[in-house]
């Protein structure tokens, strides 16, 4: 097997964790924007009142 890790002594285990703080700390800024446009929201609105209209138009429909 190979030695990834380099020369005994030089690995920085803070190295990863500083990369992953970086990542971590610019993921909320594009899920804030994303989540208060509220696209998915609206959608779901219209999904909801679509699928109601369907079935009061089935139930209107055996009723008739």
């Amino acid at each position: 097997m190979a030695n990834t890790q380099g020369p005994q002594g030089n690995h920085d285990p803070a190295g990863s964790t500083q990369m992953f703080r970086a990542f971590v700390d610019e993921a909320p800024q594009g899920r804030q924007t994303a989540s208060t446009s509220g696209g998915p929201r609206v959608g779901l609105i219209i999904g909801i009142v679509v699928a109601v209209a369907v079935v009061a138009a089935v139930a209107w429909l055996a009723l008739k």
